[in-house]
């Protein structure tokens, strides 16, 4: 905690000017902006902005956290192990469980995990990514193979970059689908939304996904998706931009009209998005794996909640 008192001559200043003059553990001016704007500043008692002119005589507190380590590191978290041997281990990831460190989420990775049960993990990802050959999103559970080696990470990537990995995956979906299908589009990123991806874009990367329906439900449709390509949010925006956005999305879905799917949207708190089956060639031995994971009973509880009356 630093803690000071603005001089008469300081007096004017603005607030993100005034603590880069501070002798503080910062780089820069962004570092500082980025505290005062996640409330770890106080002026007078109060958040601010950072545009905030200060007078003579202000109280300005500021919380500095603690530098991030620049490696991943080791943690003692429980995971649900399906397949290990000295090459790869396949595990059951849950919905909250971030794949790797990141700005924010230094700790409690599925990362440190890893590092926390096995001896080794592949260095080809990097420090922060060992053992890493593709990822599900924060809010997605399911299955997900590493690698403990930079021979077996090499063999698992090349199968993902030429698209013989089976992927599929269990969503709820809003509104009523039928039948079986495919989306085949270009993707790329948003327009005007740097950290969202779209499926209009006229140029981008080719992505497929074939979908067919498992159980219609009241004002929503459980699918199940298997990927052909494995773009980043590819599954979540292939569904929304059809219009049939994946129940509970933060970031593609919209609140749904039907008060009985918003709900349980609400009450499922993250996306209805699965991983429930990865398939692969060992990179060692060849032997063709497939790993499944049963649905968790969040979704469950949210298909249990949209059954049609006459089911």
């Amino acid at each position: 905690m630093y803690e000071f008192v603005v001089a008469r001559s300081q007096a004017g200043a603005r607030l993100d000017q005034f603590l880069v003059q501070r002798e503080l553990p910062l780089a820069s001016r962004s570092q500082v902006k980025r505290l005062i704007d996640q409330g770890m500043c106080l002026v007078n008692g109060s958040v601010v902005r950072p545009a905030r002119r200060l007078k003579a005589g202000d109280g300005v507190t500021l919380q500095v956290p603690p530098p991030e380590p620049d490696r991943a590191l080791p943690e003692a978290i429980a995971i649900t192990v399906l397949y290990e041997d000295e090459y790869l281990i396949v595990v059951d990831k849950p919905s909250g469980m971030v794949v790797h460190p990141s700005a924010g989420h230094s700790r409690g990775t599925l990362v440190n995990a890893l590092l926390g049960h096995c001896d080794t993990l592949s260095g080809i990802g990097g420090v922060m990514r060992p053992g890493i050959v593709h990822r599900l999103d924060r809010l997605t559970s399911g299955v997900l193979v590493a690698s403990k080696s930079d021979a077996a990470h090499a063999g698992l990537a090349a199968q993902f970059a030429c698209h013989s990995v089976e992927r599929r995956y269990l969503a709820v979906v809003v509104g009523q689908m039928a039948g079986q299908g495919a989306f085949d589009t270009f993707h790329g990123r948003h327009p005007t939304d740097r950290r969202r991806f779209t499926s209009r874009c006229v140029r981008g990367r080719r992505a497929v996904t074939h979908w067919c329906v498992v159980q219609p439900l009241a004002g929503a449709t459980l699918v199940e998706a298997r990927l052909e390509t494995g773009r980043t949010h590819q599954v979540r925006v292939h569904f929304a931009d059809a219009g049939h956005a994946v129940v509970g999305d933060p970031m593609y879905g919209r609140p749904p009209q039907d008060p009985l799917v918003r709900e349980a949207g609400r009450t499922l708190g993250r996306q209805a998005l699965h991983a429930q089956v990865l398939g692969f060639e060992h990179p060692a031995t060849g032997e063709r794996l497939r790993y499944a994971s049963p649905l968790p009973a969040d979704m469950q509880q949210l298909v249990a909640s949209l059954l049609k009356e006459d089911q």
